[in-house]
């Protein structure tokens, strides 16, 4: 019988007997404790029971015909449902050949027949309190982990903010619009959607990947903060000098997301956050910073992002429009970009913000 009523259901112990005065007699002595029998004439019925409810406890005798009790025992202890109820083992048989292997297949306990009322309330009693203070603590256990893992979702989240709002700051140190990082963001997800439906990129990009790319792409100048202002906005040609503190912005992005994340486990998010910093400025013939990497060499979130972020500064800072702006980016495919990547940039572009 399948019971609704949970607390009905908690109050379920199961005896397995193929004798049924013996299941009688132990079902008035668990009636007596304020727990409701159900009884079974074999192992076969016992699972079938044990399918609809699981009982509290099991008391079961051993030698039975079919199943016998170690089996159903053995069963019960081998499903991750049923393996945490104590089946106490009945026996008129008390060799302790026979209670050793009982206990060493996962018995809490044994029995002998005639049954003494108070000596099977005693032991009942008893690993009924242990069932229940084991689940508590389980219980407990798992509102600690979802504690823990609540709190450790949130500070990543806080310095997900942090990264976010000092990229947000060096954007706008470098004359950015507001929108830019949204923009950014938005982009490189529908250039990393497109190229995810190109023959040339299908098994390169992933749907974790795109996901990952949207919320690292914002961080790829993130290392202008440490670059001063003055310098972020000059107007006029740069020297020699300039430009390599300009061009210093790269490491120091990898090298501040890699300091502020030091205890965290470098998930995908961190580390693709990393490699962009670090790579979004090299070109495709090799001709960028800070490494000189070129083609295959350059991480692919970086290509990616150094396509869109070409793309969002000639439609913010320069003002260019949609035509203009890939026009212009026609002319560096092959030098400053992934060929491959600009031509799925220019089918897509419209969707682009």
């Amino acid at each position: 019988m399948l019971y609704k009523d949970k607390n009905i259901a908690e109050k379920m112990i199961l005896i397995v007997d193929d004798v049924e005065t013996n299941r009688e007699i132990l079902g008035e002595i668990i009636k007596s404790m304020g727990y409701i029998p159900v009884l079974a004439e074999s192992g076969e019925t016992a699972l079938d029971l044990v399918k609809e409810n699981c009982p509290q406890l099991v008391l079961s005798d051993i030698s039975m015909p079919g199943m016998d009790g170690y089996e159903l025992c053995k069963v019960l202890k081998g499903s991750e449902r049923t393996k945490n109820i104590p089946v106490i083992f009945i026996s008129a048989f008390d060799d302790p050949k026979d209670i050793v292997e009982g206990l060493f297949l996962g018995g809490a306990d044994y029995i002998t027949k005639p049954f003494i009322s108070e000596v099977v309330k005693a032991r009942v009693g008893v690993h009924l309190r242990l069932y229940e203070a084991n689940r508590e603590l389980m219980e407990m256990n798992r509102r600690l982990q979802v504690s823990v893992r609540e709190q450790l979702d949130q500070m990543e989240q806080e310095k997900k903010n942090i990264l976010y709002a000092m990229a947000d700051i060096a954007a706008r140190n470098s004359c950015y619009s507001e929108k830019h990082i949204e923009r950014l963001r938005h982009n490189c997800r529908i250039l990393a959607q497109g190229m995810q439906l190109s023959p040339m990129f299908e098994d390169k990009i992933s749907d974790t990947d795109i996901d990952t790319i949207e919320l690292a792409a914002p961080l790829c100048d993130i290392g202008n903060i440490g670059i001063s202002k003055e310098l972020l906005q000059k107007d006029t040609e740069l020297t020699e000098e300039e430009n390599v503190i300009i061009q210093s912005h790269t490491e120091l992005g990898a090298k501040l997301l890699s300091d502020l994340c030091v205890n965290n486990d470098y998930n995908d998010f961190i580390s693709a956050s990393i490699e962009i910093a670090r790579y979004h400025h090299e070109n495709w013939d090799g001709s960028g910073y800070p490494k000189g990497l070129r083609h295959e060499e350059i991480p692919i979130t970086a290509q990616i992002v150094s396509v869109v972020d070409r793309y969002c500064t000639l439609t913010d800072k320069e003002n260019c429009n949609r035509e203009d702006a890939l026009e212009i980016m026609k002319k560096e495919s092959n030098t400053r970009f992934n060929p491959d990547i600009f031509n799925i940039c220019c089918k897509i572009s419209r969707q682009l913000c």
